[in-house]
């Protein structure tokens, strides 16, 4: 089972929120996860990025892969901090 952290899209039309989740790579974008991990909303100036650098950190210890957008994101949070 290939394991990714990638962006589940929620929100409204036009006005995109997403959700960082750990999802099997098989799975739909907005369907099944396994574990959320944080939140990123480019909406608000500047856009918000919250993650749980703890579950993240582990999750790609035991495999996960990020996506690029969501490495971008971690990159950042991790700057932030």
């Amino acid at each position: 089972m290939a394991v990714k952290i990638r962006l589940a899209r929620h929100g409204a039309k036009k006005r995109p929120y997403y959700r960082v989740v750990v999802a099997d790579s098989h799975a739909p974008r907005d369907g099944k996860f396994i574990e959320e991990v944080g939140r990123y909303n480019p909406q608000t100036t500047p856009a918000t990025v919250t993650l749980d650098m703890e579950k993240v950190d582990t999750w790609i210890r035991n495999g996960a892969q990020p996506t690029d957008t969501v490495a971008r994101l971690i990159e950042t949070a991790r700057k932030d901090a």
